[in-house]
């Protein structure tokens, strides 16, 4: 494991808040460069970009090493493979606790951040109270696929039941309160982070940034920012409800966690997000070309499901020093 600092740039730290860019990485170095021109090109740049390489064997991470991007980068390379969710753990935890960020800016490496996809989110957030213990913890970009459409994968819900208040809060700044979101060019508040902690890194893949979100949101403030605009160069257009093949192994386990083990809802949401997984499971079955596979994937997963996740700490031992934020 390493840690460098590459290709120093400008950027001007008055009470302006700091904000650290996280991004993960896994053998896409040809997406990864392009997320990383779409941060320089931004009329506003974070302060910090923490690049994340979980293990890659394409060279991305020597791409990163050598490249200039106009970008001050601190790039953490980790010896395995830890997952979305250990990616985005390991880089938060380094943008709050080295880099003393105020904002946490998180994307996969199939993101591409437009001109205007940070400095919106930064208006918002930024306009939205006069009292910054007021502001919302989860500020996300309306996502696009790559013919302009919105992405169904990162379509998100009005919040259920949202106050007068929240509603009115979010109207004001041009968005829309919500309750959970996904790690495409999401921005976290960093106090909130400290407070609630980090993605749980052993959910690996699926449900944790909806997880991680939910959390952060439960007594706080969350908007969507249509004119923050970016990027998903996934391979298809479609949401959730194609195949997912062995990766519905990941969906169960994931999702009983959050319902049995997280304080991510609270008690009246969890009968109606439990109803509706039943739902999505049901018709991802019936849907499904290879049914014994993802019946299989149920019960490992329901069977996973029933143990409690590892701590962070734990997860992370002999990959990465976890200091604390702890989830």
């Amino acid at each position: 494991m390493s840690h460098q600092e590459t290709s120093s740039g400008s950027t001007v730290r008055g009470s302006a808040p700091v904000v650290a860019a996280v991004v993960v990485s896994f053998n896409r170095r040809e997406l990864l460069a392009s997320t990383l021109a779409g941060i320089a090109a931004g009329v506003r740049r974070p302060d910090i970009v923490v690049v994340v390489d979980n293990a890659s064997t394409d060279g991305s991470a020597d791409f990163v090493r050598e490249g200039d991007f106009g970008l001050s980068v601190d790039l953490v390379e980790l010896g395995t493979n830890v997952g979305g969710a250990g990616g985005f753990a390991v880089g938060m935890e380094r943008a709050v606790l080295t880099h003393h960020a105020d904002l946490v800016w998180v994307m996969d490496d199939d993101t591409e951040p437009q001109e205007h996809t940070l400095s919106a989110l930064l208006t918002a957030w930024e306009s939205y109270s006069a009292d910054p213990a007021s502001r919302p913890s989860v500020l996300a970009s309306k996502v696009l696929w790559t013919d302009g459409r919105e992405h169904p994968m990162n379509t998100m819900r009005t919040r259920f039941l949202a106050s007068p208040g929240q509603r009115r809060r979010a109207e004001l700044v041009g968005g829309r309160p919500i309750r959970s979101a996904s790690f495409v060019s999401c921005m976290l508040d960093a106090a909130v982070i400290r407070e609630l902690g980090l993605p749980v890194v052993d959910y690996f893949i699926w449900v944790d940034d909806f997880e991680h979100t939910m959390r952060l949101s439960r007594d706080h403030d969350a908007i969507q920012v249509p004119a923050s605009q970016a990027l998903h160069h996934t391979k298809r257009f479609g949401g959730f409800d194609f195949d997912p093949g062995p990766r519905f192994y990941n969906e169960v386990r994931n999702r009983l966690w959050t319902y049995t083990r997280s304080r991510a809802l609270k008690p009246w949401e969890l009968p109606l997000y439990a109803a509706s997984t039943v739902r999505f499971w049901t018709g991802t079955l019936l849907r499904s070309q290879d049914r014994r596979q993802l019946l299989d994937c149920l019960r490992r997963g329901i069977r996973d499901g029933i143990r409690a996740p590892r701590s962070n700490r734990e997860a992370l031992e002999g990959i990465y020093p976890l200091r604390s934020l702890e989830s």
